[in-house]
């Protein structure tokens, strides 16, 4: 029965009924299933199963489990890394250009002038009681300033998430604006912009919050770039999310961009010997391994 708990030794029992080869002592077995958890570690033996019955395919290797844990765990930290490095370039081009547009406003981003509607009607949901008093220095500004209703747009984002600032320039009514801020990174169409950032975003938040990355699925789909083709042709998978993050990257530090590129290369490579990891990061993930 799916509802019911399942003791350590009876996870262990069906396991080995499954077809598993348990490649470890017992005592190793349970400290793992103790830590990581056998429902969690569900995910990773997931795409080695070959029927509604759980059985698992031939030769499948608890090791080879847990590996796709750790490539996994691995890979959710370098991305995270990474697109946090590009979400401060992001957030200061955002702060830039409409406060030098808007120079005697301050303020613009609660402008009703400026901001969608829809925006403005939900800012209290970004801005308010407790964003004020969890984040010291915007406290602060409001004590100083006690007339100001908000603090200025550099104070505030530097306490927005990166989903928050996202919005922000998603609601921007000056489409020229939003083009002048895609344009730094090489991108005209500020739709296509906006498409990147969702995907970024969504990567940032399903790595924070310890998300399964390496079979992370897209739904909205990732938008072409520009000479640059999809692993299987496929805008979902992980892969697509990654050549984005790389083109980025690319406008902002060439190093950085080698970096994550050297990093990703040198993490996948480790399993190219092992057939079934490397067809789990061929498949799901979408990597092509080098010729």
């Amino acid at each position: 029965m799916a509802n019911k708990a399942t003791s350590i030794d009876n996870q262990i029992i069906k396991l080995r009924n499954r077809g598993m080869i348990l490649d470890f002592e017992e005592a190793k077995l349970k400290e793992i299933l103790l830590d990581i958890g056998y429902y969690r570690l569900g995910f990773y033996w997931h795409p080695f199963e070959v029927d509604e019955d759980h059985n698992f395919q031939k030769n499948t290797r608890f090791s080879n489990i847990l590996n796709l844990y750790y490539l996994d765990v691995d890979l959710r930290y370098l991305l995270i890394k990474y697109i946090n490095r590009f979400e401060l370039n992001f957030r200061t081009n955002l702060i830039y250009w409409p406060s030098m547009k808007y120079e005697n406003n301050c303020f613009w981003y609660t402008d009703p002038k400026i901001m969608s509607k829809e925006y403005i009607r939900n800012l209290k949901r970004y801005y308010n009681f407790n964003f004020i008093n969890k984040n010291f220095q915007i406290k602060r500004h409001h004590e100083n300033y006690p007339d100001h209703k908000y603090a200025p747009c550099w104070k505030t984002f530097e306490y927005y998430t990166f989903g928050s600032i996202s919005r922000i320039y998603e609601s921007i009514l000056d489409e020229e604006l939003k083009k002048e801020i895609s344009s730094k990174y090489q991108i005209k169409k500020f739709q296509k912009f906006q498409n990147f950032l969702d995907t970024l975003v969504f990567v940032r938040n399903s790595c924070a919050h310890s998300g399964v990355i390496y079979d992370l699925n897209i739904v909205f789909g990732v938008n072409e770039l520009p000479n640059i083709k999809f692993n299987n042709g496929n805008s979902h998978q992980l892969d697509a999310a990654i050549k984005v993050l790389l083109f980025l990257l690319d406008e902002i530090s060439l190093n950085r961009k080698n970096e994550l590129q050297d990093s990703l290369n040198n993490l996948f490579s480790k399993h190219a010997e092992n057939e079934q990891i490397k067809d789990v990061i061929t498949k799901k993930i979408g990597y092509s391994f080098p010729s």
